[in-house]
């Protein structure tokens, strides 16, 4: 039997039982509310850089499929998980869970008290941690967390560039228009939403600049989802300000954010983040709640709105932070969830027919 440990930037070390690959992996330790999704969670590109921690305690039970992934792998540093199963039953499985993480060579631990670590971080905040799966003789604890400490933080790492595509893509929908994705992070869920609605999607990187994208002659241009703290991205702000007013633009997650600063409003870092299948979300015009998808730890500051043209059109009823907003007279509109919802509820995908709609009138015009 493997051994592991998890230890935390304050000293915090928990033994238990490792899974999936031996070695070492570093990150921001983060926890999930979801009873299931834990493949596209593990795969979800915005997991880069982060040490996934589910709060349901038994994991693994309908093991892997690979139509489930968000992505061509897993994308979280590591997992911390209160007890896997080692028997999956479910007629769609093609691995366990341990199969999975050793493939995709990511180390785990089991056997934590994950309720009291959960609430540990909601008091303390998210943490700066490391997992050690090894056989033999226990490591130098002290070295580990010294070690663990001196580790740049997430808002020091521009994550994105781990799962940014590095070229150009396609993706054929149909007969309907052609949007620009500039890829932070995207999930599979979000492509497969346009496709459906006869979208052609070309993704491009983080990295590419304003003329290139207009050149293209898409209808529209998408920010999506990805990792880390939005303000390093500091070219692709500037991009996404350079395109405002020029085409109509859109944003999920971290690219709601980006469009936020890009038009002149702040982030900030919330203490432990969103994540997790089951996120009310209020729209501000009809007072309907709708259940989310959400993976974020950055919020949109709602009082470095004013002057950017900006007007909040959804609102989170458990912290009152933002979840949706729009420009006043120019075609923008952003997200904070995430309408694909891969894992969750569907009650948002009417985001993607918004956007179909907004585009449709700009382009009749």
């Amino acid at each position: 039997m493997k051994k592991a440990i998890l230890v935390l930037e304050d000293g915090t070390t928990i033994f238990g039982k490792g899974f999936g690959a031996a070695g070492e992996a570093f990150g921001e330790l983060v926890f999930n509310t979801a009873m299931t999704g834990y493949v596209e969670s593990l795969t979800d590109p915005s997991y880069a850089g982060q040490i996934l921690m589910s709060t349901y305690p038994l994991v693994g039970n309908y093991g892997v499929c690979n139509e489930d992934c968000e992505s061509d792998g897993i994308k979280a540093s590591g997992f911390v998980v209160k007890e896997t199963c080692e028997t999956p039953s479910n007629w769609r499985s093609q691995m366990d869970l341990d199969t999975f993480m050793k493939k995709n060579c990511v180390p785990g631990i089991e056997g934590v008290d994950t309720r009291k670590l959960t609430k540990k971080i909601r008091e303390y905040g998210t943490m700066k941690s490391r997992i050690l799966v090894y056989e033999g003789a226990d490591p130098d604890i002290p070295a580990l967390v010294r070690k663990t400490k001196s580790q740049p933080g997430i808002s020091e790492c521009k994550v994105v560039d781990r799962v940014s595509t590095k070229k150009y893509k396609r993706f054929y929908g149909g007969c309907g228009p052609e949007i620009i994705v500039i890829d932070c992070g995207i999930k599979h869920s979000i492509i497969e939403q346009l496709n459906e609605r006869n979208v052609n999607v070309l993704l491009v990187p983080y990295t590419s600049n304003f003329n290139d994208i207009l050149n293209t002659g898409a209808d529209a241009v998408l920010i999506s989802n990805g990792p880390g703290d939005p303000s390093v991205l500091k070219y692709t702000i500037s991009t996404v300000k350079e395109l405002a007013g020029k085409v109509p633009l859109f944003g999920i997650c971290l690219g709601h954010q980006i469009i936020s600063l890009a038009l002149g409003a702040k982030t900030y870092k919330l203490k432990f983040g969103h994540r997790g299948a089951n996120h009310p979300v209020m729209d501000c015009e009809t007072d309907r709640v709708f259940i989310t998808s959400q993976n974020h730890g950055f919020a949109v500051d709602k009082d470095s709105l004013e002057g950017t043209g900006l007007e909040i059109t959804m609102l989170n009823p458990n912290d009152g932070t933002i979840e949706g907003v729009r420009h006043r007279r120019l075609n923008i509109h952003s997200v904070q969830f995430h309408p694909e919802a891969g894992p969750g509820p569907h009650d948002t995908y009417d985001f993607f027919d918004n956007m179909m709609t907004i585009i449709d009138r700009s382009v009749s015009r």
